[in-house]
C-alpha cells in the first residue's frame, strides 16, 4: 500500500512509520515538528519507500497534495495533534484546528483519493467518566469550556466529522479512542506521568503526585497499540465504528510511581501536588470489541514495558 500518515515525526507517529515500512510499504509522513522530532523518524529518512514533508496540514495541505501527486495513497493515518496536556496547553489553537482542519482536509482527501481513514481520537473523549470501564458507546462526561477542552473537544469534533462523512458520504474508516501510552520516543518534558516519573526518577528527585494518588490510569506500551492500530486499518467488519485501544489493567498513579522507582533503581519518595483541573479520577478502557473483531489485546506486561522506556530514556539522556 502507500499510506499517508499525519503526525508521522511524533511518538506514535514515528512508531507507526517504523511498522509499516517494515511491512513493505511506501509511506508518506507529514509532520509540521510542532511537538514532533525528526531524531524520531532519523532511521525512516534513510528508507527507499519513506517520503517526508515537513507542513502544517490545517494551512499547507496544498503541500500534501503536491506531494501525493498521482500516487494516491490507499490509507490515511490521521494522527496529527498535540496529545500532552502541556502541548495543548502551551497550543491550544493549533490543538483545535488541526483536530478540526486537519481532520476535515484529512478526511475530505480520503474520499476523493477513495482511500481509508483512521482517525486518531482519545481517551479524553470520555473526559471524567461516570461509567467505568468506558465502552465505546459511552458520550462522555467532558467540561466544554475548561483548560482540557481545546484538546477533548476539538477531538470530539473530529469524531462527529468523520463519523458523519462515514454516514452519509460513505467515507470508509474507523476511530479510534487511544488510552495512555507509553514507551521509547516520548518527549522527556511532555509533561505526561510516564516522562514525569521517569525523568524525576533517573535525576534522583521526588516524584511529583497529583491529588491523593488513588486516581487511576491504565498503560498501554507502544508496541502493542501500534499492532492493533495495525489490525483496525486493515479490519472491514469495523467500517464505521469507534474502537478503544488500551490497557485494561488498571493502576493507581502512587502504584506506578512505586513501579517506577524501583525498576530505576531508586527509593521512593514522593511530593504530592494539588490535583489540575478537570484532570480524570478514573480511566479504564473496555477493549471487548478489539478483543471479539480484531483477535488484540494487550501483551507486554508493565514492567517489561517500562524496562524498555526506562533504558531508552537513559540512552538519550544520560
Amino acid at each position: 500500500m502507500r499510506v499517508l500518515i499525519t503526525g508521522a515525526a511524533g511518538f506514535i507517529g514515528s512508531h507507526l512509520t517504523d511498522r509499516y515500512l517494515a511491512d513493505g510499504h511506501n509511506v508518506l509522513g507529514v509532520d509540521n515538528l510542532l511537538t514532533g522530532s525528526k531524531a524520531n523518524i532519523s532511521k525512516a529518512m534513510t528508507h527507499e519507500r519513506f517520503q517526508f514533508i515537513e507542513a502544517d496540514i490545517v494551512d499547507r495541505w496544498d503541500a500534501v497534495e503536491k506531494a501525493v501527486g498521482d500516487s494516491l495513497p490507499e490509507l490515511i493515518l490521521h494522527f496529527a495533534s498535540p496529545a500532552s496536556p502541556v502541548d495543548y496547553g502551551n497550543h491550544p489553537f493549533e490543538t483545535l484546528e488541526v483536530n478540526a482542519i486537519g481532520t476535515k482536509h484529512c478526511a475530505d482527501a480520503a474520499l476523493r483519493w477513495n482511500a481509508k481513514i483512521v482517525y486518531a481520537s482519545t481517551s479524553e473523549s470520555y473526559g471524567d467518566p461516570l461509567e467505568h470501564p468506558q465502552r465505546e458507546s459511552y458520550w462522555g462526561h467532558v467540561n466544554p469550556v475548561g483548560p482540557r477542552s481545546c484538546y477533548d473537544e476539538s477531538k470530539r469534533f473530529g469524531e462527529a466529522y468523520v463519523s458523519t462523512s462515514m454516514r452519509i458520504r460513505q467515507l470508509r474508516g474507523t476511530i479510534l479512542r487511544i488510552f495512555n501510552t507509553y514507551g521509547p520516543r516520548m518527549r522527556h518534558d511532555d509533561g505526561r506521568v510516564v516522562p514525569n516519573f521517569i525523568m524525576q526518577a533517573l535525576r534522583g528527585e521526588p516524584l511529583t503526585v497529583y491529588g491523593n494518588g488513588k486516581q487511576t490510569r491504565s498503560f498501554c506500551y507502544v508496541d502493542d497499540l501500534i499492532e492493533g492500530i495495525v489490525r483496525t486499518a486493515v479490519s472491514n467488519a469495523l467500517q464505521g465504528t469507534v474502537v478503544n485501544l488500551g490497557n485494561p489493567e488498571e493502576r493507581t498513579i502512587e502504584e506506578f510511581a512505586r513501579e517506577v522507582a524501583r525498576l530505576a533503581n531508586v527509593a521512593f519518595n514522593a511530593v504530592y501536588r494539588p490535583m489540575p483541573p478537570d484532570d480524570p479520577g478514573r480511566r479504564c478502557p473496555n477493549i471487548d470489541r478489539a478483543r471479539t473483531v480484531l483477535g488484540w489485546e494487550p501483551k507486554v506486561k508493565l514492567e517489561e514495558g517500562l524496562r524498555r522506556t526506562i533504558e531508552a530514556f537513559r540512552a538519550t539522556n544520560l
